[in-house]
C-alpha cells in the first residue's frame, strides 16, 4: 500500500520505519516546519500542574528546572511518549481531543491546588488557557514554538506523485490541512486524490479538505494509524 505522510520528519520517522517494515511504500511530504521561539524563563515551582496539547512544546521547552513528579496533562499518546522520554512521572492523557483534556484537568486538579501553566504554539485551534480560567482557574501559557507553512516542494517528487497517487494521506491538524490544501492548489494536485483514502486527526481537521474529492474519509487519534490500514 502507498501511504504519504505530512508531519515534519522527526514526528514521522517512527511510522516510516513501522510501516517500511510491514512492507508498504512510503512518501513523505511535510506541510509544516517548526521553528522554535524564544520565551521567558518562568520559575516553574510556582507552578503546581503543567499542560501540553503537542509534543512540539515539550521538545522546544527546557525542562531541568521542572519538578517531573508535578501533574502533567497532555493531549494525546504522541504528546505522552514525549513527556515520559523527558522524566514526567504524574501524567493524565486525554486521547487527542484537547475539549476532553479540559475535563481530565476539571476532574483531577482542584482550583486551590495553584497555579497551571500552559506551554504551546503560537497558534491554537482551541482557547483552553480560556476555558480554564473561565471556570476559575489560575493559568498562565507559555509560548515557544511557531508552525510555518512548507510552501515550495520538490518538481520531482510532484511528478513521481503524480504517477503513483497514494492509497492514504494521513493530515494531523487544521494547520496541516490548510497548508496541505494550498500546496495541492499550488501544484495542481486537486484532482488527483478520487481513489486515496484521508486520515484526519478532527472533524474541524477533515472539514478543511472536505471539498477534495476522497475515497473515504476518516477520523481517527495518534497511535490508531496502524489499525486504520486493515479499514481500507
Amino acid at each position: 500500500m502507498h501511504i504519504l505522510l505530512t508531519r515534519p520528519l522527526e514526528d514521522s520517522k517512527e511510522l516510516i520505519i513501522k510501516f517500511k517494515s510491514l512492507g508498504h511504500n512510503i512518501s513523505h511530504l511535510p506541510v509544516i516546519k517548526i521553528e522554535n521561539k524564544k520565551y521567558y524563563q518562568e520559575n516553574f515551582s510556582e507552578f503546581k500542574g503543567i499542560i501540553f496539547t503537542s509534543s512540539n512544546a515539550i521538545k522546544n521547552l527546557d525542562t531541568k528546572k521542572i519538578n517531573k513528579k508535578i501533574k502533567c496533562y497532555c493531549v494525546g499518546s504522541a504528546t505522552d511518549k514525549v513527556a515520559k522520554i523527558n522524566g514526567f512521572q504524574n501524567i493524565y492523557t486525554a486521547d487527542g481531543n484537547v475539549n476532553n483534556l479540559k475535563e481530565i484537568i476539571l476532574q483531577t486538579f482542584k482550583k486551590d491546588e495553584g497555579k497551571l501553566l500552559y506551554v504551546s504554539g503560537e497558534i491554537v485551534s482551541y482557547n483552553l488557557e480560556q476555558e480554564l480560567k473561565l471556570e476559575g482557574y489560575s493559568v498562565k501559557r507559555l509560548i515557544n514554538y511557531s508552525v510555518l507553512p512548507v510552501e515550495d516542494l520538490d518538481l520531482k517528487f510532484i511528478e513521481t506523485l503524480k504517477s503513483s497517487m497514494p492509497e492514504i494521506v494521513f493530515i494531523y491538524s487544521e494547520n496541516s490541512a490548510k497548508n496541505f490544501l494550498n500546496l495541492i492548489k499550488k501544484y495542481q494536485l486537486v484532482d488527483h486524490w478520487m481513489n486515496t483514502n484521508l486520515m484526519c486527526i478532527g472533524e474541524k481537521t477533515s472539514s478543511i479538505l472536505n471539498k477534495i474529492k476522497w475515497k473515504k474519509i476518516f477520523i481517527f487519534n495518534p497511535g490508531e494509524e496502524e489499525y486504520l490500514l486493515y479499514k481500507i
